[in-house]
Parts: structure tokens; C-alpha cells; sequence
């Protein structure tokens, strides 16, 4: 089994700006359901990393990167816990 000492948290949203299809169907869908109080949504994702002991945020920042975020048209944030 896998030590892990940590874990870290990664979100990645897309940079403002960028048109969001999917947020934007997700605001209709909750306006047609009644909820006429939501202006616009983002949606994102949020990826847990379970860290061997060691692993520094900058290898994470290093991940997010080169595989996990496309950093182009997103942004992301790391929590390490």
C-alpha cells in the first residue's frame, strides 16, 4: 500500500475570459428550474493528490504544468493538507 504523509488539492478553473459552454448550461438549466438568482456560473474540477513524503508544492505546481491544467486557457490553485 501507498505511504502518503500529505495530500494536496489542485483546482483548476478556466481563466476569465474564456467562454465557459459548460457553466453556461448549467446557469440556464438552474434558471429553467427556478432558480432565477444565479447570474452566471464556472464550472472547474478539482483533482486530490495523495503525496509520498517529500513531495514539495513546486513538484505539484510542476504537474499542474505540464499534465494537469492546460495553462493556456486555465488557472489553478494547490492546497497542500
Amino acid at each position: 500500500m501507498l505511504e502518503t504523509t500529505m495530500k494536496a488539492r489542485v483546482h483548476v478553473m478556466l481563466k476569465d475570459g474564456v467562454l465557459d459552454p459548460q457553466g453556461e448550461a448549467v446557469r440556464h438549466a438552474l434558471g429553467a428550474m427556478g432558480f432565477e438568482g444565479v447570474a452566471g456560473v464556472r464550472q472547474g474540477k478539482v483533482i486530490e493528490l495523495d503525496l509520498k513524503d517529500g513531495t514539495s508544492e513546486a513538484e505539484v505546481a510542476d504537474m499542474c504544468e505540464r499534465l494537469l491544467a492546460n495553462t493556456v486557457i486555465e488557472s489553478y490553485r494547490i492546497e497542500i493538507a
